[in-house]
């Protein structure tokens, strides 16, 4: 069986084993965090609750940027200049939701899921 978030047996305060009431469901599954990084793409995709499926980025080099004007292009990223959701994240270059990218057309905010959605989108940052 694999590892849960829930840990449903603990030991008692003697030390015994305590036998869990239930067994765990699939929902309380832990899973491997999606940590998008640049490089050619490639995408996975997983079945989730409810017969739904998600579809994460491994690897991304190129992010929908959307300018001011309501228009969208396709840009190459250069790097990750900043990730105020993890320091670790912001040393090892992975894009997530708020990630400050450089790219050709300057400097832009992540506003999308990639490790949940499957694409990176961003706004121009002036």
């Amino acid at each position: 069986m694999r590892k849960s978030v829930e840990n449903l047996a603990t030991s008692k305060i003697t030390g015994g084993r305590r036998h869990p009431a239930r067994i765990r469901r699939k929902y309380e599954i832990d899973r491997y965090p999606n940590e998008s990084v640049t490089g050619a793409q490639v995408t996975i995709t997983r079945r989730v609750r409810g017969n739904n499926t998600k579809t994460a980025l491994k690897t991304i080099d190129f992010v929908n940027l959307s300018t001011g004007d309501s228009k969208v292009k396709k840009i190459k990223i250069i790097k990750v200049l900043e990730n105020s959701t993890n320091n670790d994240y912001q040393r090892r270059g992975i894009i997530t939701k708020g990630a400050i990218l450089d790219t050709e057309a300057g400097k832009c905010r992540v506003v999308s899921k990639p490790g949940q959605i499957g694409i990176v989108n961003a706004v121009l940052i002036k």
